[in-house]
């Protein structure tokens, strides 16, 4: 799952090396953390949400596969 995040939030931004994932679980399931560098959060988050919330059904319907509890969350510093 991890593997699959990194992919495709490394084809979104210009600073691929800067993507991170940090992965911790909590009562909502496995929360995946993904940071990217400053001046790609834009392009991770997308005008209103649009490929945030892509990026989250992808990941949510090939955690169904593996029958988890998954959420991704973006996290801009």
């Amino acid at each position: 799952m991890e593997q699959l995040i990194r992919v495709i939030a490394r084809a979104l931004v210009d600073h691929p090396e800067d993507v991170q994932i940090q992965v911790k679980e909590d009562a909502r399931g496995l929360v995946y953390e993904l940071s990217v560098h400053p001046d790609d959060v834009g392009k991770v988050i997308g005008k209103q949400g649009r490929i945030a919330k892509a990026l989250r059904t992808v990941v949510s319907s090939a955690a169904v596969k593996e029958r988890k509890r998954v959420n991704v969350d973006i996290i801009s510093e």
